[in-house]
């Protein structure tokens, strides 16, 4: 369910994009400063709820941050944490609450979400992306989830990319269907933000 018509030559870079990832000899330790990045990044925000995504092929883990964000609530806040559930049948992801020891399954992608927790509409939404350009531009897997579940969400939630330094590619451009990102973020901090408003 590509949103796109398939593009060899972005097929290739995905797939070197992956490779490089996987085989990041620090990648540990640009974890660990992508943490930082996040939980600073996310000091003052003013949203109870974030959407994220169950990492796979070395992505970066925004979970603990994220953890530490839900536990640092204002006393009587309460902050919700949520994992994408895919929808098969529009090609959009749901959000489910997520927390530590949080009953798990695997989708029909075989990727882990939360099993029978509440549904709810993120006002953050937490992106992996495989690349990343000028602007806000993200280079994703491919299938088009993230863009048609942006479509979906209302109102819009605040977007974040979320990559190591080593994804940047200064010649992307977004497609006729990609939606830019308002923040992005890598182990060395703040890379793109637009104003949001919302802090």
């Amino acid at each position: 369910m590509a949103i796109d018509p398939p593009d060899p030559q972005r097929a290739a870079l995905r797939k070197r994009l992956v490779a490089a990832r996987l085989a990041l000899p620090d990648r540990l330790e640009r974890a660990v400063a992508l943490q930082n990045a996040l939980r600073v990044w996310l000091i003052g925000r003013a949203e109870r709820s974030i959407g994220a995504y169950w990492p796979i092929k070395g992505e970066f883990d925004p979970l603990p941050a994220l953890y530490r964000w839900s536990e640092g609530a204002p006393e009587g806040v309460m902050r919700r944490i949520g994992l994408p559930v895919a929808d098969r049948s529009t090609g959009s992801l749901r959000f489910h609450v997520w927390y530590p020891g949080c009953p798990m399954e695997l989708d029909a992608y075989d990727i882990s979400k939360p099993k029978g927790t509440e549904e709810f509409a993120p006002q953050l939404l937490i992106v992996p992306c495989l690349g990343y350009g000028p602007g806000g531009v993200r280079l994703g897997y491919g299938g088009g989830f993230f863009e048609r579940t942006l479509l979906s969400v209302e109102p819009s939630p605040v977007t974040v990319g979320v990559s190591y330094r080593h994804g940047f590619l200064p010649m992307l451009r977004a497609g006729p269907a990609e939606v830019e990102l308002d923040v992005m973020l890598t182990e060395d901090g703040v890379m793109w933000e637009r104003n949001t408003g919302q802090r």
